[in-house]
């Protein structure tokens, strides 16, 4: 998968949270995108995602320009699988009519396909248990799988996902980038936000420092954690791995 920003900047009131970043990398399978809290992961991720648009400059997906009007960002946004720190399940649905919701109304797929697929997804992830459940009835790391497994019955082109683990307890956090590996494995590219660290190392094939509203290093996860190359990421590293 190939990602380019050419000068993006993206301001907030008088806050610019991205500033004018150039950034270009190729990777096969997993971008993994930290750094300290509000230096501009997440307003990135959501650019990717052609949720927000630049205020100026532009991006590119695998050598496409994303679009800046909304008929065409729509049409975009359909080959991205997205997944948010929380959940953004529709709590009134169960686990099934979650994932039969983007395919009926977005993709108009037919119900008795979409039917197929969705059980077939639930499956993958061992919730055909759970699939009639509403999500009030589920852990936080079976929410996490219905939204990843929501993000993907449309087969995206890639994935993106915004601190998928932040708000589970060690056990549900386990659990859930073990589903996120299985999708590295099994091809699907990723661009992940995380603060998981040990899996950043272990499963990412770039990484990238965002800070200070823009990208200040992207390497290869072995180069970048034994040998950063600026004395902000050395910092960083050290706090967060101190313990």
């Amino acid at each position: 998968m190939k990602v380019a920003l050419n000068s993006v900047t993206k301001a907030f009131g008088r806050h610019r949270v991205l500033d004018t970043v150039t950034f270009e990398s190729e990777f096969d399978h997993t971008l993994a995108l930290i750094g300290p809290s509000g230096g501009g992961k997440s307003t990135l991720l959501r650019l990717l995602a052609g949720l927000d648009i630049p205020d100026s400059g532009s991006l590119f997906v695998n050598g496409a320009e994303l679009p800046q009007d909304e008929g065409a960002l729509r049409r975009y946004r359909r080959r991205a699988g997205i997944v948010f720190q929380a959940y953004n399940l529709f709590p009134h649905l169960s686990a099934l009519e979650n994932l039969l919701l983007p395919l009926t109304k977005v993709h108009h797929l037919g119900r008795p396909a979409a039917l197929e697929r969705a059980h077939a997804v639930l499956r993958r992830f061992q919730l055909q248990d759970h699939t009639h459940k509403q999500p009030a009835l589920l852990s936080g790391g079976q929410r996490q799988r219905v939204a990843i497994a929501r993000a993907l019955v449309t087969e995206p082109d890639f994935l993106l996902l915004d601190e998928p683990t932040s708000a589970l307890d060690p056990e549900m956090t386990a659990e859930v980038l073990d589903v996120i590996d299985e999708l590295r494995e099994s091809g699907t590219p990723i661009i992940l936000v995380t603060h998981e660290m040990g899996f950043a190392r272990r499963s990412a094939d770039l990484v990238a420092f965002v800070s200070r509203g823009g990208i200040q290093e992207c390497a290869s996860a072995t180069e970048f954690f034994s040998a950063p190359r600026s004395e902000e990421t050395k910092r960083f590293l050290e706090k967060i791995l101190k313990y």
